[in-house]
């Protein structure tokens, strides 16, 4: 039986974009350390990983993404990097942020565009999806009063 999830881990090519990206978006960085042995060879089902990870948490601490860069495997690409979001498998991650318009206003700084607009859903959210590192699209979610 599960009891909560852990972490979302994510396979990137530029470990510190993705993790200033993640921080960008009010992320803590909880830890960077690289990752090898025979356990991870048995867990990943790869021979000889070395991986490089960045642990990032929500600010309330419930919530991690475990970002992964390979460093003597080739990272595979199972679909383009701009897919859309209709595409096959896991297409987004979505926080609760408290101010939606300052949330993208960062984003948009450092070069982060929309994937659509943001729109308001009846009296209960304001919703929007960005397209972050590694074309990872990220919906962000303000709650309204």
């Amino acid at each position: 039986m599960i009891k909560r999830m852990e972490n979302v881990g994510i396979v990137v090519d530029d470990l510190a974009a993705a993790t200033a990206f993640f921080v960008e978006l009010g992320m803590e960085l909880e830890g960077e350390a690289p990752i090898e042995g025979p356990w991870v060879d048995a867990v990943v089902g790869l021979a000889d990983v070395r991986v490089d990870v960045a642990m990032v948490r929500t600010p309330d601490g419930h919530g991690r993404l475990e970002l992964m860069k390979f460093r003597n495997q080739t990272a595979i690409s199972a679909e383009a990097e701009n897919a859309p979001a209709n595409a096959m498998g896991i297409r987004r991650i979505m926080f609760a942020v408290d101010d939606i318009d300052a949330a993208v206003a960062g984003l948009r700084a450092r070069g982060v565009d929309l994937v659509g607009e943001v729109a308001q859903y009846e009296d209960s959210y304001r919703l929007c999806y960005v397209r972050g590192p590694e074309g990872i699209i990220v919906a962000l979610a303000e709650q309204l009063s």
